[in-house]
């Protein structure tokens, strides 16, 4: 049996290996290495695939939301509506740009935002929503956008977790998420659904105005070279990771289709057991599997986590310390009680999750999960 990783890109690349260094070599031949053509191609395929009518890459899905927050000219104070269950990434921006994060609670089936809390937080000083769809499962979306819409609301979707993954409306309209929003931000980070060698990310949008503005923030405020016409930043996708990323966008798809059927491994493992709970999957959302997250009930996470690493089996929890518990957002002044996250926070784990995982790997790390909790 190979190894088990909890992400494996390396075995991902030698199927591709072929394509990928194919493509590189184009790029280091041209010596364009910023702006090049497979930026333009990228860009193109993407925004094919998400449905969204404009895309805007950049160097990594922070930048993303940022850009995003930026482009809403949003001001300081202005609040904005987030989970606290979700990596600081989506809500540090928040702060960076010296606005206010207020943390609500999520759902403790799906792991994303709770529509009820959302309602309770909404006041006169909110300006934006940025619902997360996290591990590869997408936020309710529907009810979301009406709560915006009832609150003339901007809504930021970090897709950072489920690039691919689809929505089906109440109408039976289906559409990907991050296209769903007013903004969509995601991340090529390598571990992503759809990585890269490196960092980077991009920005969906259906409003011209906006695409337009983000474009320019992303390349310092300026359409035509030397003429700033506002305070931006400098934050690009490179060539080379756009070279790859345009090839991997191809198997997207099929890497999906093996996150799925992994999960479904696990799934079928752990059915019934009544100190697991698997992955929740809502009729409105199809699942891509970023991660594949239990919920423990009665069992001794750390324990657990020890003993699958004596195994060689490696386990993470995503996430130990939610955003309101954060030092970084202490000066927030009153103390935030988010009961639902803290539980899931004590609670969670997630297991191995890519494209690579083999029958024998599976077989072996639900074995020892079972083995553990049944002794």
């Amino acid at each position: 049996m190979r190894p088990i990783q909890m992400v494996d890109t390396k075995n991902q690349y030698l199927k591709i290996k072929t394509e990928v260094d194919s493509a590189i070599h184009e790029v280091l031949d041209s010596a364009a290495y910023i702006n090049g053509k497979p930026v333009q191609d990228f860009t193109q395929s993407l925004n094919q695939y998400i449905g969204a009518k404009y895309t805007v890459t950049c160097a990594n899905g922070t930048d993303a939301l940022q850009i995003a927050m930026m482009a809403l000219d949003l001001q300081p104070g202005d609040e904005v509506i987030t989970p606290s269950f979700t990596y600081i990434a989506t809500t540090e921006v928040v702060a960076l740009l010296r606005l206010k994060p207020v943390f609500v609670e999520v759902d403790t089936q799906t792991f994303c935002m709770d529509i009820d809390a959302l309602k309770k937080a909404i006041t006169p000083k909110t300006k934006a929503i940025v619902p997360v769809h996290l591990y590869g499962h997408a936020a309710n979306m529907d009810a979301i956008m009406q709560v915006a819409a009832a609150h003339n609301l901007y809504v930021i979707e970090d897709n950072a977790q489920a690039i691919g993954a689809n929505y089906t409306f109440s109408d039976g309209t289906v559409k990907k998420t991050g296209s769903i929003g007013h903004i969509g931000c995601t991340s090529f980070y390598p571990s992503k659904n759809l990585g890269a060698y490196g960092d980077g990310g991009a920005i969906f949008t259906n409003d011209e105005a906006l695409a337009t503005k983000m474009k320019m923030i992303a390349n310092h405020g300026q359409q035509k070279r030397y003429y700033h016409e506002m305070v931006g930043c400098n934050s690009r996708l490179d060539s080379i990771q756009a070279a790859v990323l345009n090839i991997k966008l191809q198997h997207l798809d099929s890497y999906i289709l093996a996150r799925q059927s992994a999960a479904d491994f696990y799934n079928k493992a752990f059915a019934q057991h009544p100190a697991i709970a698997v992955p929740h999957v809502a009729d409105y959302s199809s699942h891509v599997y970023h991660q594949y997250t239990l919920i423990l009930s009665g069992v001794n996470r750390d324990a657990l986590s020890a003993y699958l690493a004596e195994k060689k089996i490696p386990s993470m929890i995503y996430y130990p310390v939610p955003g309101h518990k954060q030092a970084m957002f202490a000066s927030l002044g009153t103390p935030v009680h988010l009961a639902t996250t803290d539980w899931l926070t004590e609670r969670v784990i997630s297991l191995p999750m890519h494209t690579e995982l083999d029958a024998d790997q599976l077989s072996y790390i639900t074995e020892n999960v079972l083995a553990f909790i049944n002794q």
